[in-house]
């Protein structure tokens, strides 16, 4: 999997061989937890194959608030840099190929990289961007209408609409699966 990503990194064969292999790889079937809300996250996941999603659970009902698709990173960050207890579950939706690394191996290969500042302004712009999805989708639920909230991930994250069951969807904008079924009844009427 890592053979991909092997030019977009300024490293000798010697040192990227010896942070790749600080990576394990896990095959696991859908719905397997990765990460309990509660817990202290202490690894990294990069998704080889498969989907992930990040949810809590809210008085009984869980919400669903990223998904997470092939070659992206997936961690409940706060935990993971904290040490914090997770705010969220971190779940598979489909069987996945993952590949783990330690938090003490991601901490230690930080350290050596913090020095080549194309590999540290990689690693930040990856947190960044993850941040910037999700402060989007925030302002989205304050801003939007339900309908545009879907518009809008139709529009910019097609995968989900394509690869994600409607639950988790629905979920994820914030609303019922039956309320999801208006809006795409309405949406197809409309066409």
């Amino acid at each position: 999997m890592f053979n991909q990503f092997r030019n977009k990194f300024p490293l000798t064969d010697e040192k990227w061989m010896e942070y790749t292999n600080c990576f394990k790889r896990l095959e696991i079937p859908a719905k397997t937890i990765l990460l309990e809300e509660g817990e202290v996250s202490k690894r990294l996941f990069i998704i080889e194959k498969g989907i992930i999603r990040v949810w809590f659970n809210n008085n009984g009902k869980d919400l669903t608030t990223q998904f997470f698709f092939e070659n992206q990173s997936v961690a409940s960050i706060e935990s993971f840099m904290k040490k914090l207890p997770s705010p969220v579950v971190i779940e598979t939706i489909e069987p996945s190929v993952v590949w783990w690394i330690s938090k003490n191996d991601l901490d230690k290969i930080l350290e050596e990289i913090k020095e080549i500042p194309e590999l540290r302004d990689r690693f930040i712009n990856m947190l960044f961007e993850r941040t910037f999805d999700y402060m989007k989708h925030f302002v989205s639920f304050i801003k939007d209408f339900p309908t545009q909230r879907y518009l809008n991930l139709i529009e910019e994250r097609p995968q989900i609409t394509q690869r994600v069951p409607q639950h988790y969807i629905a979920s994820y904008l914030g609303i019922s699966t039956v309320h999801l079924s208006r809006i795409k009844s309405k949406l197809l009427q409309k066409k």
